[in-house]
């Protein structure tokens, strides 16, 4: 009998991806998941409906959110995962960060429309909803507007890193996001390091904090996935994987079809073993209920 499998990295138009939270726990219902982690960017607010459809359909929904915090090579993407949605002190953190991104979306728009291109913010804030703000979201009117043939060639002429519209976006430290993580009963793992992931900068991420490392990831060669398992072990790290699912227009390199990964739930089983080892360490207070 095949295991169950999940997909533990996942976006919905809580930030920047495609589809309600609701629709994410449908369409991982009809991908055969039996848990998904829902990790929108800067925020928890999707959580609710997600995980209310899913145990509707028995489909379970792990609290989680995508961070960005600052790293040696310029941004490092950590997933916590396990939190508590609408704990104060995560809820202040992250209201905060979505406020940066909203400066920094206006700036980009600014930016495009002294290159003439014809761009305005509430129509970028309009397609945002009530979500974070992003850049995908910025890519989308571009596409929508015919500046871009897709949000590939958006990103590629316009807002990638080093493009003309691209604006640095302030970053936490990693130490500071880990202990936030920490402080709400969760654990911190490391998204789709490629390159970066050597055994050295593990090292170093793992002293502030790091529970983990997202070694599955659709940008990851088989290669890749073997050396970040090998560090993970050898230094005690939980493994996890993902699709970075944000919706179905939007696949390629980065990103894959939501179940499309073959990820074991014995992977979350351990994380969630793992989540339980950190908070009896730490003594944190968890509700009744969660791990």
């Amino acid at each position: 009998m095949p295991t169950a499998r999940v997909d533990l990295h996942c976006h919905s138009w809580a930030s920047d991806g495609e589809y309600p939270p609701a629709e994410v726990a449908h369409r991982a219902k009809g991908a055969g998941l039996a848990a998904i982690a829902l990790t929108d960017h800067d925020t928890t607010d999707g959580v609710e409906d997600a995980a209310r459809e899913g145990a509707r359909l028995g489909v379970r929904v792990v609290p989680g959110c995508e961070f960005s915090v600052k790293a040696p090579w310029g941004e490092l993407h950590l997933l916590g995962l396990f939190l508590r949605p609408g704990h104060r002190r995560l809820a202040e953190f992250l209201a905060t960060t979505r406020a940066a991104r909203w400066r920094r979306a206006e700036q980009m728009v600014q930016r495009l429309q002294r290159l003439g291109v014809d761009i305005e913010l509430e129509d970028v804030v309009s397609g945002a909803g009530d979500g974070a703000l992003g850049r995908p979201h910025v890519a989308r009117v571009l596409v929508e507007r015919g500046v871009s043939a897709d949000m590939s060639d958006a990103f590629g002429r316009y807002l990638g890193r080093g493009k003309p519209g691209y604006v640095e976006k302030p970053l936490p430290t990693l130490g500071q996001v880990t202990e936030l993580v920490h402080g709400v009963g969760g654990i911190a793992v490391a998204a789709h390091l490629g390159d970066h992931g050597t055994e050295g900068q593990i090292r170093e991420v793992q002293r502030q904090g790091l529970d983990g490392v997202e070694v599955r990831h659709p940008s990851h060669s088989a290669a890749t996935e073997q050396r970040l398992i090998t560090i993970a072990e050898r230094l005690g790290l939980a493994i996890s994987g993902g699709s970075d699912w944000h919706g179905d227009t939007e696949l390629g390199g980065a990103h894959a079809g939501l179940g499309e990964l073959d990820v074991p739930i014995e992977w979350l089983e351990r994380l969630e073993e793992r989540c339980r080892q950190t908070t009896r360490a730490r003594g944190s207070e968890r509700p009744e209920g969660t791990p």
